[in-house]
């Protein structure tokens, strides 16, 4: 399925958009377009294009500061120090992007993507 979020729709959710490596960005939303179409495979046809769209791009901006362009929260110079926003391992949760996508997922896929469900089954004992 064609991409949904056009490169000018992540570059203007990103605070440095203008100095992001356009290709790179082109990458990002077609990763977003691949795991949106399988998580939502099921009922893709019934959710609003526009809320697909959406979702996209924040993910795809989300990949974008994930990887190459993380967002720094502070700098230090003498002995240089630079943080970073977001802590690994938190998903979606670790940037502001993501967290945009748990908030416009109102099924709450997104949230559970990664993580497995744990089943239980019951044997009979049978008297032999």
């Amino acid at each position: 399925m064609a991409v949904r979020a056009l490169t000018d729709d992540v570059v203007d959710l990103m605070e440095n958009g203008d100095s992001l490596n356009r290709t790179f960005v082109d990458r990002c939303i077609t990763a977003a377009n691949a795991l949106i179409n399988k998580v939502f495979e099921y009922d893709i046809d019934s959710m609003p294009t526009t809320l697909l769209t959406e979702m996209e791009a924040w993910l795809a901006a989300h990949m974008v500061a994930s990887s190459l362009e993380r967002t720094t929260v502070s700098e230090k110079l003498g002995q240089a120090e630079v943080k970073y926003a977001g802590q690994y391992g938190k998903m979606l949760e670790s940037t502001p992007y993501g967290q945009m996508v748990l908030t416009l997922d109102y099924t709450g896929r997104m949230r559970k993507m990664g993580k497995s469900r744990a089943s239980i089954f019951v044997v009979p004992q049978f008297d032999d």
